[in-house]
């Protein structure tokens, strides 16, 4: 819309944001060619946005309010009709969140030639729900037409259910679930005229499944759909699904981005322009801004500002964080795959594993070649893995049940290792049915390493596998606070 068709008062904001519109650009141009480790710390934060917004604050400021106000009418006028940036109201935009935004968008699409934005989500969760609901619209032009959509069967428990119970059994939408993604073959075979997207996890949690990710994006593309990957667990530290020809990524913040534990939060990244040959202009121009000022405007699923600057100053040193992490659980990996007590390990970054070929194309410590310490690209493959305990499903619990250093959660992506029997846990909702379409047994522990010496975690390990031949001690409660946490029992418990 023109300027011309405002009044003179509206024109002067429009104005105005069309010459800040030119500094960002230059501002992005400027970061886009920098390094990964000074995107993760100055994001499009920089020094004279401190300085004339936020009286020189050198770390983001936290925007706890709910709304902006407005000098006059013609400035709320152009805000609310998005002519002007805005955060109106915190549902739907506040500047904490825009620096956070930034930051995953810039990352995601690092040394990417196509421009990527972001939409931050309250919750990994959200964001896999709003990065996939606008695709199941049903199409105005043939209303009765079904559609389905196709995804890979091993996932995040919270993803399955989400696909099996919300979208399947309570829309009726059909989810095509894929058991062996690294098969194109069983790709192809899903993939009809009425499919919608493709979607993907990589690494899969707990199991660890991968397949070749510019080839299923090419399987996409041809039928003009989009691909849409959970890149919780690499994060962009070691895998970019936006420079293989993915459209969206989701990303639970929560996790291996932030570590500390501190707050919830998760993102959608998109490419602009993505492929999608039947969704509006507005959604395929710009996905990410198309959900927050429609869809996600709507519903409500947005991130708080605390939560906002609680995951920027994790995420700044996520390269170095995320190699750690890497290195030390390969060494817990390889101690486990020797020992007599476990059946089997699952880890993309042991040289026994089936994937370990294909995942080594695509796994990458990012700038290493940059890097003084390296000086040549290596491969990292992540925090977490999986293994199978000897015995059964009362060994694995009595293993479990024995760990004094790991911590019992359903977390992952932590700085203390954190592990988890995803039967009884994170996957307990999928049933048996669903558990053995994605090959998670009772005997199976999902093992995230943190950051402490790897020997401490090993030695944790080792104490903790002597409890499959004899009793281990358990800490039983007493009682629960009204909280949901129980109470040790103590000498005076009976």
């Amino acid at each position: 819309m023109s300027l011309a068709t405002h009044t003179p008062g509206v024109a002067r904001y429009i104005a105005a944001a069309e010459a800040a519109a030119q500094r960002r650009a230059a501002d992005l141009a400027r970061m886009r060619a920098c390094r990964f480790d000074t995107i993760a710390v100055h994001g499009l934060y920089t020094m004279q946005e401190a300085l004339d917004f936020n009286q020189g604050s050198i770390i983001e400021p936290i925007y706890m309010a709910t709304s902006q106000a407005y000098r006059d009418s013609d400035e709320m006028e152009a805000a609310l009709a998005y002519a002007v940036p805005t955060w109106c109201y915190s549902r739907i935009a506040n500047p904490s969140l825009y620096y956070f935004e930034n930051v995953l968008a810039l990352l995601e699409g690092y040394q990417l030639t196509v421009e990527t934005s972001c939409c931050a989500t309250a919750s990994g969760m959200a964001a896999i729900d709003a990065a996939t609901e606008p695709f199941l619209a049903r199409d105005p032009r043939r209303p009765d037409r079904p559609f389905n959509f196709v995804s890979t069967c091993q996932v995040y428990g919270g993803t399955f259910q989400l696909f099996a119970a919300r979208k399947m059994r309570e829309k009726g939408v059909e989810c095509r679930w894929i058991r062996n993604s690294a098969d194109l073959g069983e790709w192809e075979e899903r993939i009809d005229d009425n499919t919608r997207f493709l979607y993907g996890e990589l690494p899969s949690n707990p199991g660890q499944a991968f397949f070749d990710l510019a080839a299923v994006a090419g399987l996409a593309h041809r039928r003009g759909i989009p691909l849409i990957i959970d890149n919780t667990v690499a994060t962009p530290a070691l895998l970019r699904p936006l420079s293989f020809g993915a459209d969206v990524v989701v990303q639970s913040v929560t996790k291996t981005l932030t570590s500390s534990g501190f707050g919830i939060a998760g993102a959608v990244i998109a490419r602009k322009n993505l492929t999608c040959h039947y969704a509006p202009e507005d959604l395929r121009a710009d996905f990410a801004m198309y959900l927050k000022t429609l869809p996600n405007r709507d519903h409500g699923p947005n991130l708080s500002p605390m939560n906002a600057v609680l995951s920027i100053n994790d995420m700044r040193t996520l390269r170095s964080k995320v190699d750690l992490f890497s290195r030390n659980t390969m060494q817990v990996a390889r101690f486990l795959e020797q020992h007599p007590r476990v059946e089997r390990v699952d880890y993309l970054g042991l040289a026994s594993h089936p994937l370990h070929e294909l995942a080594s194309r695509y796994l990458f410590l990012v700038d290493a070649e940059h890097d003084a310490q390296y000086g040549q690209p290596v491969n990292r493959y992540g925090h977490l893995m999986s293994f199978r305990v000897a015995g059964g499903v009362e060994a694995t619990r009595r293993v479990f049940d024995a760990l004094r250093r790991i911590w019992r959660a359903t977390d992952l992506g932590r700085v203390k290792s954190v592990a988890t029997i995803p039967a009884i846990s994170t996957h307990q909702q999928q049933g048996e049915e669903g558990r053995a379409l994605a090959d998670i047994p009772g005997n199976l522990i999902r093992l995230c390493v943190g950051g402490e010496h790897p020997d401490d975690v090993i030695a944790d390990l080792d104490q903790a596998l002597d409890a499959v031949d004899g009793r281990s001690t358990r800490v039983a409660p007493s009682a629960w606070s009204i909280g949901g946490a129980s109470r040790a029992l103590g000498d005076g418990d009976a």
